[in-house]
Order: C-alpha cells, then sequence, then structure tokens
C-alpha cells in the first residue's frame, strides 16, 4: 500500500492518524507500507523517517502532477488519502482532485471532515473528490449519512471505517495516577492541540463549582498550541486560558501541560483520568481523535453535542451538555465524581463499544477495502500460498 497525507514530525492530528493507520495495518498484514507526506509552506526542510519515499508540496500546483506520475510508477497496489480540507492547494483543497484523477491505480480516500451544510464550492469540491475515487471511507456513521443524503454520493461507495483506538486493558486509575503523581487527585482531562475552538475557557469556569464540592479535583489541559495558530497569533489563547485560571483561583485545580504528548504518556494520562471532557464549540464536527481515545480508554466522557459526541456517546456511553455552559458541564461532572458506580457503568459500555474501534479491526477494515478493489487475478494471486 502507498499512503498519502500529513506525517510525523509534522504535529497535526491527519498526522498522528496517519502514522497509526500505516504502523497497524502492516502489523497486521506484515507488509511494508510506504508513505507520501504533504508538506505546507515552511515545512520543506522537515526530516522524515525512510518510509516516506515522496513528498507533495501543498502550496505547488505542478507539484500534484508530479506526485500522481510517481504513484503510477510505485510498486503498491492502491493508494489511500487521508483528506482534511486545510492540507491540500486550491480553493478548498481542489487540486487534490487532478491528483486522483491522474492516478491509473485503485483511489481510496478517507475523508475526516464531512460538512452537514457545505459552501457551494466546497459541495462542489467534496463530490468531485467522491467522484474521482474508487472509494470513501468516513469515520462515523453520521458522515455516511450525510454524504448520502446532502452530497448525493452513491451509498455503495462510502464505507464507515471508526477512528482507530489503543487495546488496553480496562482499568482503574490507581496505578496510572501513583505514576504520575496524583494519587490523592480527583482527575478530568482534555487532551489535544489547543486552539479557540476547543472551548477550554468554558470547561475552566465550569471548575470553579467543581472544586466547591470536591477540593482535591485537578482539570488536565493537555497538549500544546496548534502549530498553525501559534504562527499565526502566538500564544495569545494559552495565555487567556491562564488568566482564567487566576483569576477564578484555580491555581491548584487546573494544570496546563504544554507539550506534544507521545503515545505512552498520552495513554498514562488517559489511565490517570477518572472523567475524559471536550467542551468543543463546532457542533458539525465530524470526528474527534480525542474523543475516539477516550471511549476506547473506558473513561467517562462528558462532552458537548457536536455530531460525533451524539453518534459517539448515545445508548449511555457518555453525556452530552449544551454548548457554551459552563454550569451544565459542572452539574454533570460533579455528579459523576459524586457516584463512582454510575463512573464505572459509563465506563465500562464506553469500553464495550470502543473493542470494535481498536487499531487491528481498523487495520482488517482497510484491507478488505483495498483488496475488493484490486482486479480479480491480483486478488487469487495475493490469496494463493507463496
Amino acid at each position: 500500500m502507498l499512503f498519502l497525507g500529513s506525517f510525523p514530525p509534522r504535529e497535526c492530528g491527519i498526522a498522528t492518524f496517519m502514522k497509526d493507520v500505516v504502523d497497524s495495518y502492516d502489523a497486521t498484514f506484515g507488509t511494508r507500507s510506504a508513505v507520501i507526506a504533504i508538506d505546507e509552506p515552511g515545512g520543506e526542510g522537515r526530516v522524515y523517517p525512510e518510509q516516506v519515499v515522496a513528498r507533495l508540496v501543498q502550496a505547488d500546483y505542478p507539484s500534484y502532477r508530479r506526485v500522481a506520475n510517481f504513484i503510477n510508477d510505485y510498486p503498491c497496489d492502491a493508494l489511500n488519502i487521508q483528506h482534511e480540507y486545510g492540507l491540500f492547494g486550491g480553493d478548498d483543497g481542489v487540486w487534490i482532485v487532478d491528483l486522483i484523477s491522474a492516478v491509473r491505480k485503485p483511489v481510496v480516500t478517507s475523508l475526516h471532515t464531512v460538512l452537514p451544510d457545505p459552501s457551494p464550492q466546497h459541495l462542489r469540491v467534496a463530490r468531485a473528490i467522491c467522484a474521482a475515487s474508487n472509494a470513501i471511507v468516513v469515520l462515523s456513521e453520521t458522515g455516511r449519512e450525510i454524504l448520502v443524503d446532502r452530497y448525493g454520493v452513491t451509498p455503495e461507495k462510502i464505507h464507515v471505517i471508526h477512528h482507530g483506538v489503543p487495546d488496553v486493558p480496562f482499568r482503574d486509575t490507581s496505578e496510572a495516577k501513583r505514576r504520575l503523581g496524583l494519587a490523592q487527585r480527583t482527575t478530568i482531562s482534555t487532551f489535544g492541540l489547543i486552539n479557540r475552538g476547543k472551548g477550554l475557557e468554558f470547561a475552566i469556569e465550569a471548575m470553579q463549582p467543581v472544586v466547591a464540592s470536591h477540593p482535591e479535583a485537578l482539570y488536565l489541559i493537555l497538549g500544546q498550541t496548534h502549530p498553525v495558530i501559534r504562527r499565526r497569533e502566538g500564544e495569545s489563547y494559552r495565555r487567556e486560558l491562564e488568566a482564567n485560571i487566576a483569576a477564578n483561583g484555580l491555581a491548584d485545580n487546573v494544570m496546563l501541560v504544554d507539550k506534544y504528548l507521545d503515545f505512552d504518556e498520552l495513554i498514562g494520562y488517559l489511565s490517570a483520568s477518572d472523567v475524559y471532557l471536550t467542551p468543543y464549540l463546532n457542533p458539525t464536527q465530524i470526528v474527534s481523535g480525542t474523543l475516539a481515545y477516550a471511549v476506547g480508554c473506558g473513561k467517562a466522557v462528558v462532552s458537548t453535542p457536536y455530531l460525533y459526541a451524539q453518534e459517539l456517546l448515545a445508548h449511555g456511553r457518555g453525556f452530552l451538555v449544551p454548548f457554551r455552559d459552563a454550569s451544565a458541564i459542572a452539574t454533570t461532572l460533579v455528579a459523576l465524581l459524586d457516584d463512582p458506580a454510575l463512573r464505572e457503568s459509563v465506563e465500562r459500555r464506553a469500553y464495550k463499544f470502543g473493542r470494535r474501534m481498536t487499531w487491528p479491526n481498523v487495520a482488517h477494515g482497510y484491507g478488505a477495502l483495498f483488496t475488493e478493489l484490486l482486479p480479480k487475478s491480483r486478488r487469487e494471486e495475493l490469496a494463493t500460498p507463496a
């Protein structure tokens, strides 16, 4: 397989996701897949690992033709594009359509954003991507419904493969807290690259009433400012959050961990969390890797009702609160912290659902789809023992 998308050491959610897809795919099938990495303006000097065999320059239109030719010549059976609109050049990322159209191998495009109310230009680009691709992957049932009902994409072309999550055991928080020096704290956490759309100011405001009834409570905001935001406005949002913490007298109860977490650190913090919180502000958000990870790790989740949260936390797998409502966040957090039995029942429902989202299951989903798209002769060749 050949995969195209952003890739570490670039710090963005798609890069992390694609590395997890490639790693899990190769671990499951014993393959050695290759990657074409996308360089944003200013990222051309980045040093990649050896599995990156080519680079697409986001803002250079001729690069799209060169990369299409490279894909056609490269010894691979199919191409998977991990797609996000901000990754590609042209209006609404339209240049990727020309690349897909020029590739003479099966192309599977994984859409990380599916807007329920797109602009006319966005709708044209999305439809063109779907038409040019041999198959489309979405990460939720909601995404499938939107593509069919509002974009007019043929249902048979769309495949739901959930966002992958680590396959970790279900356990209590005591050992993870001990390792982090948090043994006496009740912990609430949010992780991910920070930007104003995260709604963290409302979560911080909610901590005042939480601390009034649970003075041992600690809210961990884990992650660096998003690199694009940092280039545009520096650390102004983080400074505002720090000011909010101080103004609310929460210096002992809210901690900003300004670090891009590696996998082990992330799982360590999630394992130590009693409640996971996503106070995000975008109601149309169709995917959240952070929410998927929290559910996969069996966390009790409190979230605003963006589209992905509505789907993932249905059937008692978590709690939804209104957007921009610190009081509702606080009330729900206190209810969970007051009732360990309620918290555990939610955790177990989330963990059970999360088993279908583990990375090996994701890899098998992609493998079955890739194989389905190959010519019959190639499928028979792959099925024949060496």
